[in-house]
């Protein structure tokens, strides 16, 4: 399917695309989740522009640097071609209101659960807010694609699960658009929903 402007994907990425590592920074640490490689070829094949989106607190603690945080990104998607898929675009907050460093150390726009980085994404890409989502295992994920006004899939890999959870053991109501066990469920749920006017998930998934 050729792909439609405008309609974007906005993925987490710790707990979404790649197992939960302290501090991500080494490639040799990436490991993908299960299903996470098929589910961006299939959001590729099916026409969505997909940006990842992730806050990296690392940066500010002085863990590793940026130049780390866009080599591994330049990693994964080495890795993510193999199997058919790319990311179009990273975008990563590298500050911290509380234990950043230096200029590291401040109240941002950028840091999810805020919209900065969805502003920057749009400077290189068009988006069809209508027609695009958010995907992560966070809470905050889900209130940074509301914010921006796009809807959000919370998956239960990573912290979704126990968000979820906790969230219910509350009595709230749900806090995201649609859950799924993992991104693979989320991009089908996605696929299936921008292609069928009609669309129901009870149905279909």
């Amino acid at each position: 399917m050729a792909e439609r402007a405008g309609r974007v994907v906005f993925l987490d990425r710790d707990g979404t695309i790649n197992e939960e590592v302290h501090y991500l920074h080494r490639p040799e640490d990436l490991r993908f989740l299960p299903g996470a490689p098929e589910a961006i070829r299939m959001l590729k094949e099916a026409g969505f522009t997909l940006i990842v989106i992730t806050n990296q607190a690392g940066v500010a603690r002085g863990y590793y640097t940026c130049r780390d945080v866009e080599a591994l990104h330049a990693y994964m998607n080495e890795q993510l071609q193999k199997e058919g898929g790319r990311i179009d675009g990273f975008y990563y907050c590298p500050h911290h209101p509380v234990y950043g460093i230096g200029s590291y150390k401040t109240v941002c726009h950028c840091r999810k659960p805020d919209i900065g980085m969805f502003e920057m994404a749009e400077r290189n890409f068009s988006v069809d807010k209508a027609h695009s989502y958010m995907i992560g295992d966070k809470e905050l994920d889900i209130q940074a694609g509301h914010n921006y006004g796009v809807q959000s899939v919370l998956v239960g890999t990573g912290y979704g699960a126990e968000h979820k959870e906790a969230a219910e053991r509350q009595g709230r109501e749900p806090f995201y658009d649609y859950y799924a066990e993992d991104l693979k469920a989320a991009a089908r749920y996605i696929i299936l929903k921008e292609g069928d006017p009609a669309f129901r998930p009870e149905d279909k998934i």
